[in-house]
């Protein structure tokens, strides 16, 4: 039987109360939303405590970093001008989009088409002069092939297919590059609306995909190469149970699994890999399956944190946490587009201005210069904290480096981090320092036992990078 109605009167003017009450505090909050919520999150926070141990080497550093990504700013974006530069960030691999609408690709008509490569291998020699390799994004659709603009179906998947076997055949065939990544589509949740289902089916774009670059496999002239997708926009569950049952069951080739993620917590970057590996592991015949996050940054949009310190320790705190789940991830972009408004910084993603303006680096690339000091034998290392996220090495001089990173969009949260070395020989040291802004210091340490403590002052939003040097 129903419970009797209460008092409506009384609950009226509470609830008119609450509610007037809540309201003033929203009006109130929302302009101080993002200083409400750092609050809190400083409340609730773990300063940082590291130790390394200098004896355990946990295997080789996986410099998952060390790969670039470029957007669709411009039709002849080059980097000719940017090679010292770019060669000097070590990249590994630089990922490309809007190959098939800015390249000039696809030619003829539809069932009748013809391929010209030309403008297209002008940056694939770009890519080749800095030392990397091409990551090539499948998009967009083709304009002779497509039935509206660049994100809609084409008029025969056959035609996707063959466009697909032909650029195969080109860059791992015929330039003879080994190792290239193909990535069907970017962000295609966003350009294009595609689902996995119904008649714009991401899954079927991938099937013709796959058929098409396995066709080129079978080429005897096509070097090695990995086929995968589908970088959407964030990570989502259903696309990769998705994806992972469809080329199970159709015997497709699938080497990768990616996506795209922007945020300025890090935890989230966190509990992407975690799940993506979760979901994995319920798959043996995709045992190997790589996990590729091909954009990353704290913010999808033009913001502040590109140009600024906060970006660059955003961008060494978020290196180290993909570091430790993901196989490579892709620091978004290379360039800045060029700015309506005619300015030098515009919150644009590059870690470098426009041409226009000098192509001069901007914060995030010299913090990315500083996290590539570090050694090639990744040491254990525990007490990260909330904010405060490092990364320690063996180095090739048989010293302990590490990098440290206090990534705080506040730009409130001061700490003073305890360090301790254990398992090394007793004796004097020299700490040496290098701040992101250049700056340099060494600090005399004496340990009798086979540990050593110390401590590294980091202001909001500094990156250092540190040396321990037996005398």
């Amino acid at each position: 039987m129903p419970k009797p109605y209460p008092n409506r009167k009384k609950e009226t003017l509470i609830g008119s109360f609450l509610f007037i009450i809540f309201s003033i505090v929203i009006m109130v909050s929302v302009s101080r939303f993002d200083t409400i919520r750092d609050f809190f999150s400083q409340a609730m926070s773990n300063p940082a405590n590291i130790v390394i141990d200098g004896q355990a080497v946990v295997g080789p550093l996986n410099r998952s970093w060390l790969n670039l990504a470029q957007g669709g700013e411009s039709h002849d974006w080059r980097m000719t001008d940017i090679n010292n530069k770019v060669s000097a960030l070590n990249p590994e691999y630089i990922r490309l989009d809007h190959i098939f609408s800015f390249y000039d690709i696809v030619q003829g008509s539809p069932q009748n088409l013809s391929f010209n490569f030309s403008k297209l291998d002008l940056i694939l020699n770009d890519i080749l002069a800095v030392g990397a390799k091409p990551y090539i994004a499948l998009s967009y659709m083709p304009a002779t092939i497509s039935q509206g603009d660049i994100v809609d179906l084409p008029h025969h998947w056959t035609d996707w297919q063959i466009t697909i076997q032909r650029t195969v055949e080109h860059i791992s065939g015929t330039r003879g590059i080994e190792d290239v990544y193909y990535e069907v589509w970017n962000e295609p949740d966003l350009f294009g609306n595609w689902k996995t289902y119904g008649n714009k089916n991401y899954l079927t774009m991938y099937s013709y995909a796959a058929l098409g670059a396995q066709a080129a496999q079978r080429q005897p002239h096509v070097k090695n190469f990995y086929l995968g997708g589908p970088g959407t926009t964030v990570l989502f569950k259903n696309w990769f149970h998705a994806l992972a049952r469809h080329a199970i069951n159709n015997n497709l080739k699938l080497d990768f699994f990616s996506w795209h993620r922007y945020n300025h917590n890090l935890d989230i970057f966190e509990n992407d890999l975690e799940q993506a590996k979760t979901w994995l592991a319920r798959y043996p015949q995709l045992r190997g399956l790589k996990l590729h996050v091909t954009e990353w940054g704290p913010d999808s949009e033009n913001h502040p944190a590109y140009d600024n310190t906060y970006g660059a320790a955003h961008a060494v705190a978020g290196a180290i946490v993909l570091n430790q789940l993901v196989d490579r991830a892709f620091v978004f972009e290379i360039q800045d587009g060029k700015d309506p408004n005619n300015q030098s910084h515009w919150g644009r993603w590059g870690l470098l201005t426009h041409q226009d303006f000098g192509s001069q680096p901007k914060p995030r690339y010299y913090a990315l210069r500083l996290l590539n000091k570090i050694g090639d034998q990744k040491l254990y290392i525990t007490g990260l904290g909330s904010w405060v996220k490092a990364i320690a090495t063996r180095n090739d001089r048989d010293n302990i480096d590490f990098v440290m990173a206090n990534a705080d969009r506040s730009y409130h949260r001061y700490e003073v981090v305890p360090i301790t070395f254990t398992n090394i020989p007793a004796g004097e040291y020299n700490l040496n320092l290098e701040y992101l802004d250049g700056k340099q210091e060494s600090i005399p340490l004496t340990t009798n036992e086979p540990r050593l403590r110390t401590e590294v002052h980091m202001m909001p939003n500094t990156v250092v990078y540190g040396e321990l040097v037996k005398k």
